[in-house]
């Protein structure tokens, strides 16, 4: 009884991963292979039940923490949340960010946002809101941006490690109305020479771009220098 019971075990495994390496059409030294034998063998022999998706996306998170500490993975939620900033107008501090490390990285702040004005930089880390830890405390990225939102107006207090400076910083932030435009000027810099400085990138930058550009052909430019120094992406 003993014996049938673990052949009945044996031939079911066999014909999981069998039917798993059919399905993908992987050879037997393939890397994702492996990643889907292991998930099939969680999913279906874990003594308690799992979140496959968590399970993936741990995964996914695992192999990207060992390329650099700007490849980092979101999922919809937090994907939603980074893209607000660049889809339309939100009350905030006014920052392009990232999470890495635990900690959220500055990629720069918004032109002429509340962050800006009060000095803070690209490179900065933020570690802190009102006194709340927001650093090393594994603290979602969806609870840190509900903390530095808020209504225009309201004042947040944020602690900021700097590259080269010893001692925490600490700025009191008045948020604002964050404005959406990417472009951040655009002229002739010469006869016949238009500029156009993009500060970053987002839904709107290509109408902005195009209407510059109309504006600087109107004006006579033939030829262009497009500036994107600093410019953090998006």
């Amino acid at each position: 009884m003993k014996r049938s019971f673990l052949l009945s075990i044996t031939l079911l495994l066999f014909s999981t991963f069998a039917a798993a390496q059919i399905n993908l059409n992987l050879g037997s030294d393939s890397p994702m292979r492996k990643m889907q034998m292991a998930e099939i063998a969680i999913s279906n022999f874990y003594v308690d039940e799992v979140d496959e998706q968590k399970v993936v996306e741990d995964a996914i998170r695992g192999m990207l923490k060992g390329l650099d500490p700007h490849s980092t993975y979101t999922d919809a939620k937090e994907t939603k949340a980074m893209n607000e900033s660049l889809q339309g107008s939100f009350e905030g501090i006014g920052v392009q960010f990232n999470i890495a490390k635990d900690t959220l990285l500055i990629i720069q702040p918004i032109v002429n946002g509340p962050s800006e004005k009060v000095g803070i930089m690209a490179g900065d880390r933020i570690v802190s809101v009102n006194d709340t830890a927001i650093s090393g405390v594994k603290m979602s990225q969806e609870d840190i941006v509900r903390r530095l939102r808020g209504p225009k107006g309201t004042v947040v207090r944020v602690g900021i490690v700097r590259p080269g400076i010893k001692d925490l910083l600490t700025f009191h932030i008045k948020r604002d109305k964050i404005p959406i435009e990417t472009l951040d000027a655009y002229y002739l810099i010469k006869p016949g020479v238009g500029y156009i400085r993009i500060g970053s990138f987002g839904a709107t930058t290509y109408e902005e771009f195009m209407q510059a550009l109309m504006k600087l052909q109107v004006k006579g430019a033939t030829d262009l220098i497009l500036d994107l120094q600093d410019n953090g992406g998006g």
